[in-house]
């Protein structure tokens, strides 16, 4: 497969996609739906989701596609495709604390190789080049016109504690008691799959999830910390975070920067 070709497409879809629900976010009037999981949809997530689709099937039309807005989808079982989330943060969408994200990953043999993240209320952008390194680029993100790149890279964690990363939606008591087996230096929360990015990139040290997570949530997260020297482990063994697995359904895990003597439950 030409990583080269799969690095461009997925960058240009994310920012394409990320235009049409800035247009959404800026317009006071869009409506929210329940799925039957009683989680919100609004037609941003919709109007995402359809164009990267046809932008994927579009340039790779022989890789399976799993879609988080197309439950059809998730009966694929394929040891290679591409996964998902065109509006990962939709609670944080609604609420307009913009830490919402489009998610697109690149799955070969459990593993997600390559993936974008991009936040375009934040106004950040990260994916993986060719090679699998992990880079954020600066500048308006434009579709056809690639800014200043920074390659980015996990920290060293500091020995007077760890800065843990955890949502802004799900936190509960199970989660602060096992945050509490760790000396804590400082704490961050974060939306969406900002919080792999922020390990990435060195401002946070771990992100450990005790909570229902489906793999088009992690996926291009997991690809951006990989890329940049990080790593994802499920909660109850710490063995590497695999996709590809029934229903697309996650395990609790931690994300985290090397060097952290991680915890049992």
């Amino acid at each position: 497969m030409n990583k080269a070709k799969i690095c461009t497409v997925i960058r240009k879809l994310a920012i394409e996609a990320g235009k049409e629900i800035m247009e959404i976010y800026n317009d006071n009037d869009f409506k929210v739906k329940l799925k039957e999981d009683e989680s919100p949809v609004t037609i941003a997530d919709e109007t995402a989701d359809k164009l990267i689709f046809a932008g994927l099937r579009e340039a790779f039309p022989n890789i399976p596609i799993v879609t988080e807005e197309q439950a059809e989808t998730h009966n694929e079982q394929a040891s290679t495709f591409f996964i998902v989330d065109p509006l990962d943060g939709t609670k944080e969408f609604i609420h307009r604390r913009g830490e919402f994200t489009v998610n697109i990953a690149y799955v070969v043999d459990g593993h997600p190789l390559m993936g974008v993240v991009y936040a375009p209320a934040k106004g950040r952008l990260f994916y993986t080049d060719k090679e699998g390194k992990s880079i954020e680029e600066l500048g308006t993100h434009n579709i056809d016109e690639v800014g200043d790149i920074k390659y980015i890279s996990v920290s060293i964690p500091n020995s007077d504690g760890l800065i843990v990363v955890a949502s802004k939606s799900h936190r509960d008591q199970a989660l602060e008691d096992y945050i509490a087996k760790y000396t804590v230096l400082n704490s961050r929360a974060a939306g969406s799959s900002l919080k792999f990015c922020l390990i990435a990139t060195g401002e946070a040290d771990f992100y450990p999830r005790v909570g229902r997570t489906m793999e088009w949530d992690t996926a291009a997260g997991h690809a951006i910390l990989t890329g940049a020297g990080g790593h994802v482990v499920r909660f109850d063994n710490h063995k590497p975070l695999i996709y590809g697995k029934p229903l697309f359904e996650n395990p609790f895990f931690i994300a985290s920067v090397p060097g952290i003597n991680l915890q049992k439950a």
